[in-house]
């Protein structure tokens, strides 16, 4: 009775990690060889261990990456520019502590979504919650969120959010006062969270996607003078991976 109870009441108190534990425990003959301080501290682990993977979990389910994209599975032997070095600078996501950005370019196909979704994936894993938007969603959510008047929500969602990742900048053709959104949600993100931007198109060139002379300096002011820089070149992974126009594969790391 006395032990349905405490099951009961840690339930209550939603300490499920402890329940699994405890029921574990109470299956376990050799584990009354353990003092109460060593079995009590299991209880513990086992109920940080469960918080910590459901906050992930939750992490990962708001972040709407993409692809699934994982560090350990980055292919350096492909001659594409990409260097080992680079990666482990933001491995720790000690870039995203310090509010400093990312700027991911190349041609298609070199990998760029797998970075970011894996450099995303790692954020979420060290406790930082991310937003990802592929750019064309991105900039038809806020011409929705004008729209229907939920446009300071959404500016709040991504102004607030550790790392902003924004996949395929200047894919679709936008309108100039779109752009002048994103420059609001730069100039309220400086400071105060980390951007990651994936592009086709070198750096140099976005002044040109952008048309705005003026919105693009204020644009490129915000994001390039503190950022990590990963530029990518060379054939398509695909290519290489035998993809058949009939059997894309976007996860190419």
């Amino acid at each position: 009775m006395l032990y349905t109870q405490t099951l009961e009441k840690l339930s209550a108190l939603r300490l499920d990690g402890m329940v699994q534990a405890l029921e574990e425990q109470r299956r376990q003959s050799a584990i009354t060889e353990l003092d109460f301080e060593a079995r009590l501290a299991l209880l513990v682990e086992r109920q940080w261990l469960w918080k910590e993977n459901r906050s992930l979990s939750r992490r990962l389910q708001s972040a709407q990456f993409k692809i699934s994209g994982s560090l350990e599975d980055i292919d350096y032997r492909h001659p594409r520019g990409l260097k080992r070095a680079q990666i482990e600078q933001l491995r720790a996501s000690q870039w995203i502590a310090e509010h400093r950005n990312c700027l991911i370019t190349g041609p298609t196909g070199a990998g760029k979504t797998y970075l970011a979704c894996a450099l995303g994936h790692a954020a979420c894993r060290d406790g930082h919650r991310t937003v990802y938007y592929y750019a064309p969603k991105l900039f038809r959510a806020l011409q929705a969120a004008q729209a229907d008047g939920s446009f300071l929500s959404l500016l709040k969602k991504l102004t607030r959010a550790p790392l902003l990742i924004i996949d395929d900048l200047g894919i679709a053709s936008v309108v100039g006062k779109q752009y002048r959104d994103l420059l609001e949600i730069l100039d309220d993100r400086q400071g105060q969270g980390a951007t990651l931007i994936t592009s086709q198109f070198p750096v140099q060139q976005w002044h040109e996607i952008i048309a705005d002379p003026t919105v693009a300096d204020a644009i490129l002011d915000r994001l390039v003078h503190n950022a990590y820089r990963i530029e990518l070149k060379g054939e398509s992974l695909r290519k290489h991976n035998g993809e058949s126009p009939s059997n894309p594969t976007p996860s190419d790391p």
